[in-house]
């Protein structure tokens, strides 16, 4: 009950809709046995870490607190399951066609850059995510990943223009969407000086530090044109996107682990 009523308040945070989060503890209150207030907002920060964890969006006036149950992490991760229409939701980050070339998004250092030290709760997030496979799960969205995309080319072609450059701006390829996948990243544009920026884009809803999936061929083409290629990690993407680049070698930033083999008949 704890978990539906979060989610039915993260939804009208999300989009805008005035709520009272006082009004819904005490709607809980006679529903739960000799729980205080305190103790349900308590779960209510609790949910918002396992949310952390699972990649997705939480209540910003819930500050997460970790060292949450497993079975409030399989009850959060259930109710995922049985609302697929929440994953596949349309991103809040929709570009109306008048403003394509509008929107800059503001690129910060990596976390591996940013000198700050890893957050105590961060093996359990990671050890939550791999358990669930939010980096799978955020592949496997394609609305997500779309949305990602354009919203990256629309920031490439803006930049490219405050800098002079419209006959770069309109060379930039969408290479994923016009020639499929396959290249190795999924945007052709450049650099205000007129070299080649190859750009694949990896987007989520969750923290700066949810994991990503990376295909052997866009490893192959980052170490081969390692001068060329980026990793653009957009991230807190249903709100307003946070992005930070990773350039090769990528195993400088992130640690690589197999997650499926090829088996081929000898």
């Amino acid at each position: 009950m704890i978990v539906a009523d979060y989610f039915a308040m993260l939804s009208d945070d999300i989009s805008g809709q005035r709520y009272s989060k006082a009004e819904h503890r005490r709607q809980l209150l006679p529903l739960l046995n000799n729980r205080s207030e305190g103790a349900v907002e308590f779960k209510h920060q609790n949910i918002s870490a396992v949310l952390v964890a699972l990649g997705e969006d939480w209540i910003q006036g819930y500050k997460p607190a970790f060292n949450y149950q497993t079975s409030l992490e399989e009850a959060v991760a259930r109710w995922l399951a049985l609302t697929p229409s929440w994953l596949e939701r349309q991103p809040m980050r929709g570009l109306p066609d008048g403003m394509r070339d509008a929107a800059q998004i503001w690129v910060e250092p990596p976390p591996t850059l940013t000198n700050q030290l890893p957050p105590q709760e961060l093996e359990q997030t990671l050890r939550t995510a791999q358990k669930y496979d939010i980096a799978g799960r955020d592949e496997r969205n394609r609305t997500l990943g779309r949305a990602g995309e354009e919203c990256v080319l629309a920031h490439e072609r803006t930049t490219l223009k405050l800098a002079g450059r419209e006959d770069l701006a309109r060379k930039i390829r969408w290479v994923s969407e016009e020639d499929g996948d396959g290249a190795g990243y999924d945007i052709a544009s450049f650099t205000p000086d007129g070299r080649p920026r190859l750009i694949e884009v990896k987007t989520t809803n969750g923290w700066v530090r949810t994991p990503f999936h990376i295909s052997r061929n866009e490893l192959a083409v980052a170490e081969e044109r390692r001068s060329e290629w980026s990793l653009f990690r957009l991230w807190g993407f249903s709100r307003e996107p946070k992005a930070f680049e990773l350039f090769p070698p990528l195993d400088a930033h992130v640690s690589l682990t197999a997650t499926s083999f090829q088996a081929s008949f000898q």
